[in-house]
């Protein structure tokens, strides 16, 4: 009797494990294509700064398998969007995109998973702290990192985008104001509008995705 109980758990358990896998790929390739559906702020952000609604699958598979399947969805949507779409900026572009994905769903995650009654205001709450925490990661890898590599890869001088940033803000004259009057409001605008349609359909689709 017990030998059958093992099996039937060892069972249950390859189960999950599968349907988990399965949804992790299903969730990573809709949010690669979501990737690739981007479109500009004009009145927030030069043009090459786009919004997208990738994060949307992503942070709805945090919530409803964990922090850790979280970072395997945005993983997946990257892999997508390379293999879909390719980069312009020798993977760099990419790499970061994965690091604020992970900044933005990973604290989210862990609050609302950390809580043994599960609710929305938890969710605001984790949603809330990986949009801050986002938007900050996002001003010091743009600054240093990401807008030196689009840089080189245009053959355009950092002014060029500091003048870019001057158009939408006028009190934009380096790459800290870029980084402060630029990157860390459009980022706060992209993760509080993802972190509303998150809020307005988890509860409505999670029963199609492992529940808690």
């Amino acid at each position: 009797m017990s030998e059958q109980v093992l099996q039937q758990g060892g069972n249950a358990m390859t189960r999950s494990r599968t349907r988990t896998i399965a949804q992790v790929a299903m969730l990573g390739a809709v949010a690669g294509v979501l990737m690739n559906l981007e479109f500009p702020i004009p009145f927030l952000a030069p043009s090459f700064y786009q919004l997208d609604f990738s994060e949307v699958p992503v942070m709805v598979g945090t919530f409803a398998m964990g922090p850790v399947a979280g970072i395997l969805i945005e993983l997946v949507k990257i892999l997508v969007h390379l293999v879909t779409k390719g980069t312009m900026t020798a993977g760099v572009g990419d790499v970061a995109n994965f690091l604020f994905g992970c900044a933005y769903v990973i604290p989210a995650g862990l609050i609302y998973r950390l809580h043994h009654k599960k609710s929305r205001s938890h969710a605001v709450i984790g949603m809330a702290a990986g949009t801050v925490v986002t938007a900050v990661l996002a001003c010091f890898i743009n600054a240093f990192v990401l807008l030196p590599a689009y840089g080189k890869a245009f053959g355009m001088p950092i002014e060029a985008f500091i003048q870019m940033g001057a158009a939408v803000h006028s009190s934009v004259n380096g790459l800290l104001g870029f980084a402060v009057l630029i990157i860390f409001p459009f980022n706060i605008f992209k993760y509080a509008v993802t972190s509303l349609i998150v809020f307005l359909i988890y509860k409505k689709i999670r029963v199609v995705l492992k529940g808690d």
